[in-house]
């Protein structure tokens, strides 16, 4: 099995971990209930989507 001749740098390390971190989850208000949701999807507290009841949801 091949072995690294030399050491890589830590700058070199660095740079190609630069993409490794993570991005915050995107999140919108719904327009009906104003409670935050995930955009282009059915609003999972009042059942919403584009001004439409689409799914009902229980009262609880």
């Amino acid at each position: 099995m091949p072995n690294p001749k030399r050491r890589h740098s830590k700058t070199r390390t660095a740079k190609r971990r630069t993409h490794d971190s993570l991005t915050q989850v995107a999140t919108s208000l719904c327009p009906q209930c104003h409670e935050p949701k995930a955009p282009h999807r059915i609003c999972p507290h009042c059942g919403y989507y584009n001004a439409r009841q689409v799914r009902a949801v229980d009262e609880e």
